[in-house]
């Protein structure tokens, strides 16, 4: 348009130019049409072509220049490199370095483009480990002692376990053994991987599932006095449900002629050798470790011990790691080396048992007796409850 506008301007008075002032007006009109269509900084290329490495190039809507290599311009034009298109970066510059597998056939050494948040093999994956199956799980009882035995054996370099409880085998079986997968925590191949839900014990289809699963896999039962385990069991419920009916009640049929309510899941759990039985359909005894809920508190480092044994551990969880928490009345973790304070189990552990009456306790106890021997000679240990 500028240079159509100046001609009209300029044809009246043509007849009064040189030859050679047309030819410089030609010239300087040239050259006015070649910026008007091509800006500066950029250069015309054939069909094919990619871009020199110092052309700007638009990226998330402005324009960055990417970061030239120690060749210029002209003699990256030169090379013309037909099929290598070099990428903006999003976010960070590019690097760049040698290809050191050039082949020698080719016209000239090309430049690799690496993006700089590329990770290195080492940092390419913080994870380590694989998840896997468990090689061991606490199965059982409520309110035994079987979260205090997880974050015990916790401790043991060799073991990682699933945090929470994941009723996998009495809830949520039909999600499949590779959701089941994904609940674990990564280990190592000389590593155990370990998780614990309780109510697996009394669940009938459980033992049958866990051996479909594996019939290596090794079972750890926190056992404990089934009286105390149900007034326990109570307390907890209790402290949720507080309009719950009398601990009385629900444990008796009949309170007055001593004729118990087995149907009450409290009372249910603690029939051992009633649910044992199940387990020894599918499971060979050796495979079953079982661990007694008082001497937990007592000896917790003794009780270690044995299951580390059980799980082919060196024993590295010693009396060393223990102190008794008199508030609580239960033993507690001393505070590791990272930590400020020791680690004690949650609030709901070592809660203050409802006072029962004695008559009934006393009830419970000869209800509970003949399972409780049962479960002695099945075992072959005498728990001495009571």
């Amino acid at each position: 348009m500028a240079c159509v506008l100046l001609l009209s301007r300029l044809l009246p008075f043509s007849h009064r130019l040189t030859r050679t002032s047309i030819c410089l007006l030609s010239l300087f009109l040239s050259y006015l049409c070649y910026c008007a269509l091509f800006p500066v900084g950029t250069v015309m290329h054939r069909t094919g072509d990619s871009p020199p490495s110092c052309q700007l190039v638009p990226a998330d809507g402005a324009k960055r220049r990417l970061q030239k290599s120690s060749l210029s311009c002209v003699l990256q034009l030169e090379a013309r490199p037909s099929s290598a298109e070099v990428q903006p970066r999003e976010k960070k510059p590019e690097q760049r370095v040698s290809s050191s597998s050039s082949s020698s056939s080719s016209s000239s050494s090309h430049l690799l483009a690496v993006r700089s948040d590329t990770p290195s093999p080492l940092m390419g994956n913080a994870k380590f480990g694989n998840k896997k199956l468990p090689n061991a799980i606490i199965v059982g009882v409520k309110k035994g002692g079987t979260r205090a035995v997880l974050e015990f054996i916790r401790i043991h370099p060799d073991v990682r376990a699933a945090g929470t409880e994941t009723h996998f085998f009495d809830r949520n079986y039909d999600r499949g053994l590779e959701w089941y997968r994904g609940l674990m925590p990564r280990t190592l191949e000389s590593q155990i991987t370990m998780e614990k839900t309780p109510s697996y014990f009394v669940t009938k289809e459980t033992p049958r599932r866990i051996s479909a699963m594996s019939q290596k896999t090794k079972l750890i039962v926190v056992v404990r006095d089934p009286v105390t385990r149900a007034i326990s069991d109570y307390t907890q419920t209790l402290s949720k449900t507080p309009d719950l009916p009398t601990f009385q009640e629900l444990a008796f049929r009949n309170q007055c002629l001593g004729i118990v309510d087995t149907s009450w899941n409290a009372i249910r759990i603690g029939l051992y050798a009633l649910h044992l039985e199940n387990w020894l359909r599918y499971f060979p005894l050796a495979q079953i470790h079982f661990v007694s809920g008082e001497r937990l508190i007592t000896d917790p480092a003794g009780e270690l011990a044995r299951v580390q044994d059980f799980l082919g551990l060196k024993r590295i969880v010693t009396d060393k790691h223990f102190y008794f928490n008199r508030t609580k009345g239960f033993p507690c973790l001393k505070k590791p080396e990272s930590s400020g304070s020791p680690r004690c189990l949650g609030k709901s552990k070592g809660r203050t048992h409802v006072q029962i009456d004695r008559d009934a306790i006393e009830q419970l106890q000869d209800f509970y007796r003949p399972y409780n021997v049962k479960f002695y000679e099945m075992v072959g240990h005498d728990f001495k409850w009571e």
